[in-house]
């Protein structure tokens, strides 16, 4: 069985975010680490592969600072990896970001793949589902339980307050929530041998089957009108009365603005 898992390096938000001038991320000033649920999905394909004998390949596409994410998958386990970068493919919306990565899965194998549900830098959860679309193959969302008999997968699926069991024969496209699997923890000898493993590296050139017009900046439909960081939130206002006073002086402001 093999498996590939799409996996993002992304902004550690808890630090703040910047932007460029044309209103995408700066990543190059910002910490990053691997997405949440990207990790949930790598930790249940290399859960498959202890049960299963699987071969995992991660897979991610950014600048060529991204081979850290990958080096980190292979210190969890992971078998292979690929890096697409290519300054071609920067600036890239989700569109542009899945046909890039349908056109580098074409050209492994797999039986399985795997993404997270959505990347804490753009929260869009569009990627996985139209990279299924782009591979022809079906695709099961908010992933929060998995197992695989023979030839069929079987997921359950996160939907409001219940949940749907459903089943798929492979090839099939999950997205998983970071509920999918506990993240494991590289060991002492795979950080070892990931800074040791060869990653291949692809760039616009070896990814034929996309055309110039799907492709970075140029080629995302998403057009961003203004960006900016979360509002901050002022001191408000601050009184000092005894605390009768002080309940009728809230209570007060509450009636104002039709609270109670």
């Amino acid at each position: 069985m093999k498996i590939i898992v799409c996996i993002k390096q992304v902004p550690d938000t808890a630090g703040g975010v910047t932007f460029k001038a044309d209103g995408t991320l700066d990543r190059a000033a910002m910490l990053a680490i691997m997405n949440p649920d990207d990790k949930a999905g790598l930790s249940a394909a290399l859960r498959l592969k202890d049960e299963q004998g699987a071969e995992v390949t991660v897979v991610t596409m950014g600048p060529p600072k991204a081979e850290a994410v990958l080096r980190e998958a292979l210190a969890m386990g992971a078998d292979k990896a690929v890096l697409i970068t290519d300054p071609a493919l920067g600036g890239a919306d989700t569109w542009a970001t899945s046909q890039t990565l349908m056109g580098a899965i074409k050209k492994l194998e797999y039986d399985l793949v795997i993404t997270g549900r959505q990347a804490i830098d753009g929260d869009t959860a569009q990627v996985g589902p139209q990279l299924a679309e782009h591979l022809n193959i079906p695709v099961i969302s908010y992933a929060e339980e998995l197992s695989v008999e023979g030839n069929e997968i079987i997921v359950k699926r996160q939907y409001d307050d219940r949940y749907h069991m459903l089943k798929a024969k492979l090839p099939c496209l999950l997205t998983a929530l970071s509920e999918l699997e506990e993240a494991r923890y590289m060991t002492p000898g795979g950080i070892f041998d990931a800074w040791k493993a060869d990653i291949t590296v692809w760039g616009r050139a070896d990814i034929p089957d996309v055309v110039d017009e799907n492709i970075g900046l140029a080629g995302s439909p998403t057009q961003i009108a203004k960006a900016s960081d979360k509002v901050r939130k002022g001191a408000g206002e601050k009184i000092n009365l005894p605390p009768i006073e002080a309940i009728d002086y809230v209570v007060g402001k509450m009636q104002e603005k039709h609270l109670v």
